[in-house]
Formats: C-alpha cells, sequence, structure tokens
C-alpha cells in the first residue's frame, strides 16, 4: 500500500527534471525507477493477495474446528437447543463472512499506512490540499457509516430467518414419504414458499442496502478525487504549485482511491462479519445438559431405575417396553441415557452423579435413525479398537445384514455413501444395529430397532438378539409382537408410567391395552396370521 505513493513522486520528479529541464540521462533514470517500482508493487500485491486468501482460509478451517468440536461435544442437547438448519447456517456461510472481517488486519491496515503517507508528502507540497486531503477521506467514511448500521441490522434479520427457513427445509425433506402418506406434502410446500417469499423480501432489502454501500464506496471517491484535481490545477494555474505537483496530486488522490476503497470494502466486510461472529459465538455459548464432571459407576452391571415412569430395569436381563405414546418411550430413553437431568439411579446411585464420559461409554441409547458415515463398510462397523472380523460377522449375523453385506460389491470393503444413500431403509437399520451391538455396551437401550424391516426378517432378529445380548442388560422399546415376545420381560407404559410388567404372553391375557397396542402394529405391518396368534 505505501508502494502506491511512491510511483506519483518518481513521476514528478522526471516531469519536473527531466521533461521541463530537457535532461534525457534524468528522464530514463526516473523512467527506470517508475518502471522498477511498478514491478516491485504488483509484486507485493500478488504476494498481499495470496497471504489474505491464506489467511481468510485459514481462519475459516480453523473457526470450523472450534465449532465442530464443541458441536460434538454437544451431542444429544444441540437439537434441544438449536434448529439443525441455524447450525448449517452458522457452521457454513457463517463461518466464511466472519473470515472475510480480515480484510481490516491486512489490506485495511495498509489503507491506513497509505493514506498517511500520501497526507503528509502532500503536506509538503501544499498544506490547503493536505488538509483537503485529510478532512475529505474522513467525511466519505462517515457518509456511509449510517448504511453500514442498517446492513448490519438487516442482514442479522435476514440470517435469523434463513437459518428458520433452511430448518423447515431439511425437516420437510426428511419426513416427505410421511407427508405424502398424510396428504400433507402441499400443505408443507405452500408454507414452505409463503416462508421463502418473505426471505427474498428481506434478501432484497439487504441488497438493496449493499448496492448502495458498494456504489457509493465508489463513486463518493471519485468525486472527491475530481474535487482534488480541480483545486490542484488552478493552484498550479496560478502558479503556486509546479506541473510535476500538480501530476503528483493527481496520482497521490487517484492511488488512494485504493486504500480508500479497502477500508470501505473492510468496514462493510467488517459488519457483516460482526452479525456471523455473534451467531457462531451464540452456538458456542451453549454447555452441554450434563457439564459437570461426577464420580465412577457402579461395577458390574447394576440395575436402572426410573423414578418417573416407575420402571426398574433388572441386571443382566432384556426388558420390553412397551409404550402407548411414541414420545413417552423416547423421553425415557433419554432419562435412562443420562441425556436430560432426571431422578434415575444406576446401581442405587443417581446416575447424574456418574461422571458422563463413564454413562456414555457404558450405557448406549440406540436410535433407529442414527447417522451413517461415508466409508468403507468395515471401518463403519470397527467402532472399537481391536474387533475382530469374526465380531463383526457375528454382529451382522445377529442384526439379518449377511445379505446385505454379501449384496455390496466388495463385501465389508464396499464403499457406503454419507447416511447410507446407496441402501434400503431396512438395510441401513440393520446396519446401525450391527454397529450397536459391536459397541458392546453395558446397557443397551433400543428403540424400535426393526422398524423398517419385513416380519419375517424381525423375527430372525428377535431370536438372535436375545442370545447376542444373554447376560447383559438391554432394553427394546417397541411395540411388536415379535420383538416383545423374545424379550425376558415386558413392561407396559401408559402415559408415561408403569402399570403393568410380566412376559408378552402374560400381559396379552391381562392387559386390554397392552393387547390392543401391540395388535394394532400387527395390523399396520399387514401380519397374515390369525389375530391372537399373530400376537403371541
Amino acid at each position: 500500500m505505501i508502494g502506491l505513493t511512491v510511483r506519483p513522486y518518481l513521476i514528478a520528479r522526471a516531469i519536473d527534471d527531466g521533461l521541463r529541464t530537457g535532461d534525457t540521462a534524468a528522464l530514463l533514470t526516473w523512467v527506470g525507477a517508475i518502471l522498477l517500482t511498478g514491478v516491485v508493487v504488483a509484486s507485493l500485491g500478488i504476494h498481499r493477495h495470496r497471504t489474505m486468501t491464506f489467511l481468510r482460509e485459514d481462519a475459516t478451517a480453523r473457526s470450523s474446528q472450534v465449532l465442530l468440536r464443541h458441536i460434538a461435544r454437544l451431542g444429544a442437547a444441540l437439537p434441544r437447543k438449536v434448529a439443525a438448519g441455524e447450525v448449517a447456517t452458522v457452521t457454513g456461510s457463517d463461518v466464511t463472512q466472519a473470515s472475510w472481517a480480515l480484510t481490516m488486519t491486512g489490506p485495511g491496515v495498509g489503507a491506513i499506512m497509505a493514506y498517511s503517507t500520501a497526507a503528509v508528502v502532500l503536506w509538503r507540497v501544499d498544506p490547503m490540499l493536505a488538509l483537503c486531503v485529510l478532512l475529505g477521506v474522513p467525511v466519505i467514511a462517515l457518509s456511509i457509516g449510517p448504511l453500514l448500521n442498517r446492513l448490519q441490522n438487516a442482514d442479522t434479520s435476514f440470517r435469523q430467518e434463513l437459518g428458520v427457513l433452511t430448518t423447515r427445509a431439511g425437516d420437510i425433506v426428511a419426513g416427505l414419504r410421511v407427508l405424502a402418506g398424510v396428504g400433507g406434502r402441499d400443505l408443507f410446500a405452500r408454507r414452505y414458499a409463503d416462508r421463502s417469499q418473505s426471505l427474498l423480501r428481506q434478501g432484497y432489502r439487504v441488497g438493496s442496502i449493499t448496492s448502495w454501500v458498494q456504489a457509493l464506496s465508489v463513486g463518493v471517491p471519485a468525486l472527491f478525487l475530481s474535487a482534488i484535481v480541480w483545486l490542484s490545477a488552478r493552484m498550479a494555474a496560478e502558479g503556486q504549485i509546479t506541473v510535476g505537483e500538480l501530476v503528483a496530486v493527481y496520482g497521490y488522490v487517484a492511488i488512494l482511491s485504493v486504500p480508500v476503497f479497502f477500508l470501505l470494502e473492510g468496514g462493510y466486510l467488517t459488519v457483516r462479519g460482526l452479525v456471523a461472529a455473534r451467531r457462531i459465538i451464540a452456538v458456542l455459548r451453549i454447555r452441554p445438559d450434563t457439564d459437570t464432571p461426577g464420580g465412577p459407576g457402579p461395577e458390574g452391571h447394576a440395575e436402572l431405575h426410573d423414578p418417573r415412569s416407575g420402571l426398574t430395569v433388572p441386571a443382566g436381563r432384556m426388558i420390553g417396553v412397551a409404550a402407548d405414546d411414541p414420545a413417552d418411550a423416547i423421553a425415557l430413553a433419554d432419562r435412562l441415557g443420562r441425556y436430560v437431568p432426571s431422578d434415575v439411579t444406576w446401581g442405587g446411585q443417581p446416575i447424574t452423579g456418574v461422571d458422563p464420559a463413564e454413562v456414555r461409554a457404558r450405557i448406549l441409547v440406540a436410535d433407529h435413525d442414527s447417522h451413517l458415515f461415508a466409508g468403507p463398510l468395515r471401518d463403519l462397523l470397527r467402532l472399537r479398537a481391536g474387533t475382530t472380523d469374526a465380531q463383526i460377522a457375528a454382529a451382522v449375523h445377529t442384526a439379518s445384514a449377511d445379505d446385505v453385506v454379501a449384496s455390496l460389491p466388495g463385501g465389508l470393503d464396499a464403499p457406503v455413501e454419507a447416511r447410507g444413500r446407496n441402501l434400503s431403509g431396512g438395510q441401513r437399520q440393520r446396519i446401525r444395529l450391527a454397529q450397536h451391538l459391536l459397541a458392546e455396551p453395558d446397557v443397551l437401550i433400543l428403540i424400535d430397532p426393526t422398524s423398517a424391516v419385513d416380519s419375517h426378517t424381525e423375527a430372525r432378529i428377535a431370536d438372535r438378539l436375545h442370545t447376542h445380548r444373554s447376560g447383559r442388560t438391554t432394553v427394546v422399546l417397541a411395540t411388536s409382537p415379535l420383538l416383545l415376545h423374545r424379550t425376558d420381560t415386558v413392561a407396559y407404559l401408559r402415559e408415561g408410567q408403569v402399570v403393568a410388567v410380566g412376559t408378552h404372553d402374560e400381559l396379552l391375557d391381562t392387559e386390554p391395552g397392552y393387547r390392543a397396542l401391540v395388535a394394532r402394529h400387527a395390523d399396520e405391518s399387514d401380519t397374515d396370521a390369525a389375530p391372537l396368534g399373530a400376537l403371541r
């Protein structure tokens, strides 16, 4: 930036010492200096751009790492405290936007130094010109300041609305099949379109303010340059400055348009960066529900007890939980897994007093639609160091996923796409079940582990699951009679409370509500057997 102020000075010397005096040697000397300076300044400009690009990319990568580590630490607390669309917007566009604010640390600082250098040189030419420049540039900045404040407010509102709309889009896509089944696809599409039009209008408002900022960033410096050139031309005509100094003044003011532009652009990018940074910090301020350290958990297998529902999970056995409301089953799983504050006890001690890391290692709440990452199938299944191929094969067999492995080119070495897009819904669910089994937790809590498979596959999984988890605590939250029949005992939840405990057959005979619940599941699964036989 400072190098930009050298060339006007050299041009003035070439005019006054070479052209006006007719000194060819002096003219050639100054022309050579001008060319050399141009090469040096161009080289420095290339390095400046490369350096700033590196800094912005580095800042983006570092901010993303901080965010992703924090999001991973939040775990299940994240979706309860911030929408998925908000997270996507923050980790995507906001991180990049915040990094662009670093423009002020490079070209911004250089612009201030170049402006100061040009002002000093102009002061030596004429103090009045220097004052015009010194006072003119702040006026330019002040003229755009109010627009930058409006831009900050408008951009904040726009980005918040964008996060909400992104969340809605994700929800619609995730539940598209369900919406089509209940006839709600068109309704949600209209609601999304209305919200999208509202966001479009806000985007136009942001674009309108941005266009004024960018137009003034170019137009106002050009008017300023014209005024300074007009003033210096009058002074040259009156003999107050030389022709060379007139050209130098023009050069100084012309090159000042570069640092002024960088200052205005830096201010604009800083404003947008501040908006983005506040949203990033809002996510970083979220704390896990279980952020406090605790003591060790019980040794060996221990029973779990949930006072809120009255459920007691016996140690080393498989218990089925049939809830009349799926939300109650999910809430129960969250309490047993210490994902929410509760009065659950584990081996007689409050689970909230156990170190969260130990709870996560020993109690696994296995959701049937948990995320599948991209990579070879073998790597997806090898969750723990030292897992052998024999263990993988056993888990795959228990999950009735042998045909899935056989159908993939390469078997266990076949690549799985992100979210398992190259697998069917039933195949993804069986691979997830194999993953959960290979984690080998002390307590495995399965939430509808067979909801996407046919009844024959479900029956095989039910038989093999009981054998595979023999001697270890397993909780199966489901209403499938095929699964519940293979558990050691079943707890029936009505309105979130345990109202009956017994074997599957005992509850069929004694609890009409339980019988109706599993019968409804059997009807939804299109069971072909006689009603009572199908339930047993």
